[in-house]
């Protein structure tokens, strides 16, 4: 049965990392039996210049049907005057708070070709396998009230709520542990127990959960300020962190310096089943580069990655795309972003050139 992927180019880099993420469909649509209709529309300061709004209703109702949805990335200093509810970032709040994508995947992965490119030293991060599981539709991000106030005498307030139920917490709870038991086993619950009442609470469901359902499965609880201090001393001793959408958003982005760069870091945000995945990459829409072939792509095509795996039911080709991700890199190949003495820097379109080629010989060796 054919399977629908709705295409979100975005702004900045997005239309030209979406354009490799392309190339290596279309390879696996004529060379791999990928059965997959796409549909393309726009979000983000596109979206807002075509339709007046940043995620228009059509297009909502678009990614409801489909199975997934590919996103490029949003936001460019062309949309700063733009009010708050109609910037490029709110079409992608909306887009995750609509269809409930509650879970956010962030894996940070130290790829042997690019153990030199990271801020750390080799051996700390050599091997280096960390899956972050961030809570995407609660916290502070989405707590009422918020606003900024006038105090009078020339004094402003501005106040955010962070807040969390039950429900929202256990389920991103069993996300983790799910997850960890496909992996190694190990969760970590990163929170402020010390001075938030939402994090005391965080503390107490996720040990909860643990003692009903998961006793399996090795947990330990965090800080949050500690966890990112343990990130840059020790990041090898986590397995899966599972954290709120605020501490999610921060250390998830330090982890992506420990793989090199922001640009090879992937993304998935799950809701519940039946729900379409949304992947994208975690990096901005860097708008000092766009439209120059320098972006790197591979956090794009490893997002089509786990779409494949997580929503179109198709691991085998989702490891066939890591796997010439690797074998890429291993040849030497660099984007400027994790470009090093001694390597060949190549452009976005040679890069995605490189992956498509690097697809039919691996697929010519396995037949």
């Amino acid at each position: 049965m054919t399977q629908t992927l709705v295409i979100l180019p975005g702004d900045g880099i997005g239309p030209e990392i979406i354009g490799e993420a392309l190339k290596v469909i279309e390879w696996a649509q004529e060379h791999a039996e990928l059965d997959i209709a796409l549909e393309h529309d726009l979000i983000g300061g596109q979206a807002y210049d075509a339709y007046g709004a940043p995620f228009a209703d059509t297009t909502l109702e678009k990614c409801r049907n489909a199975d997934a949805i590919l996103m490029g990335s949003v936001g460019g200093p062309a949309w700063d005057g733009v009010d708050y509810d109609k910037r490029p970032e709110a079409g992608l709040l909306r887009l995750r708070k609509e269809l409930d994508l509650f879970a956010n995947l962030r894996p940070a992965i130290v790829f042997d070709a690019l153990v030199d490119a990271s801020s750390l030293k080799p051996e700390i991060v050599k091997g280096l396998d960390i899956l972050i599981v961030r809570e995407l539709t609660g916290g502070v991000y989405f707590g009422n009230p918020r606003g900024i106030e006038d105090l009078g005498n020339g004094q402003r307030r501005g106040f955010n709520t962070q807040v969390y139920t039950t429900g929202e917490i256990q389920r991103i709870g069993r996300v983790a542990f799910e997850l960890a038991r496909k992996r190694s086993n190990r969760v970590t619950s990163a929170e402020k127990a010390n001075v938030m009442e939402s994090g005391k609470l965080w503390r107490e469901e996720i040990t909860a959960l643990h003692a009903s359902d998961y006793t399996d499965v090795e947990l330990e609880h965090m800080y949050a300020d500690n966890c990112a201090m343990q990130l840059c001393r020790c990041p090898r001793q986590f397995d899966v962190i599972v954290t709120d959408n605020l501490f999610g958003d921060i250390l998830s982005d330090e982890a992506a310096m420990l793989t090199g760069s922001l640009g090879m870091l992937p993304s998935a945000s799950l809701g519940a089943p039946g729900v379409p995945g949304l992947y994208e990459p975690a990096h901005g829409s860097a708008p000092d580069i766009a439209g120059q072939n320098k972006a790197n792509p591979l956090a794009t095509i490893l997002s089509l990655s786990m779409a494949l795996r997580y929503s179109l039911e198709r691991a085998d080709l989702a490891d066939l795309i890591e796997q010439s991700v690797r074998a890429v890199l291993d040849s030497g190949a660099r984007t400027a972003d994790i470009m090093s003495e001694g390597f060949r820097e190549v452009s976005t379109s040679d890069m995605g050139d490189a992956l498509v080629a690097r697809l039919s010989k691996a697929q010519a060796a396995a037949a």
